[in-house]
């Protein structure tokens, strides 16, 4: 998948500048597909000069103009050549995964440290993808809204991206959990080994 067939996707709702289709990217988008606003500017002037997305120009007398883009007939062609190619298997590139990998071996405080942190990023990911869900569905229940929804898209993407952050929540703090306690039992297994030894020479001294 390129960015370009994102932007397009998010340009199907409606017209957007280049400022809205940012904050739209935050928000409905990031949870799959992540951009900066730099990228996104400039995929924009690509696309319009393609032909995919058509531009104007809006005069605003308190604000600087701004130009609004929407998605052209040609576009809607691409995005529907691109729905029916077959799609690459995702995979997983982690550098925390790395770091876990290893922790056992050099040591586990700075790892436990940066799972908490994704937990605690993730919990809050957690409430703006469950706030955008109830603003998507209104005031309909959601079975009712996946039966009857009139743009369901973005719901359903949303739903995967809850489901993705509460089982990364849920794991990170799990092997946080793991480790923590790994730690404690090797600590107190060293203190007893320790305890030990002194007690063996202490016997021989008094020997």
């Amino acid at each position: 998948m390129a960015l370009r067939h994102a932007v397009l996707a998010a340009l199907l709702d409606g017209e957007y500048s280049g400022y809205q289709l940012a904050k739209a990217f935050d928000i409905g988008v990031a949870n799959f597909w992540h951009a900066l606003p730099q990228q996104l500017y400039a995929e924009l002037t690509k696309l319009e000069k393609e032909g995919l997305i058509a531009g104007r120009q809006v005069v605003q007398e308190t604000r600087p103009n701004k130009r609004l883009f929407q998605v052209t007939e040609a576009g809607r062609a691409a995005l529907e050549d691109f729905a029916a190619a077959v799609s690459k298997p995702s995979s997983i590139r982690d550098d925390l995964l790395v770091k876990v990998q290893v922790a056992d071996r050099v040591g586990t405080a700075s790892v436990v440290g940066q799972l908490e942190e994704r937990a605690s990023a993730a919990e809050g990911r957690i409430e703006l993808l469950g706030a955008l869900l109830r603003q998507l569905r209104g005031d309909v229940d959601e079975e009712e809204f996946l039966r009857h929804g009139e743009r369901i898209g973005p719901y359903l993407t949303c739903l995967r991206g809850l489901s993705f952050e509460q089982e990364h929540r849920d794991w990170c703090l799990r092997i946080a959990s793991v480790l923590k306690e790994r730690s404690v039992l090797k600590e107190r297994s060293v203190l007893k080994e320790s305890s030990v030894l002194r007690e063996r020479k202490s016997t021989r001294a008094e020997r």
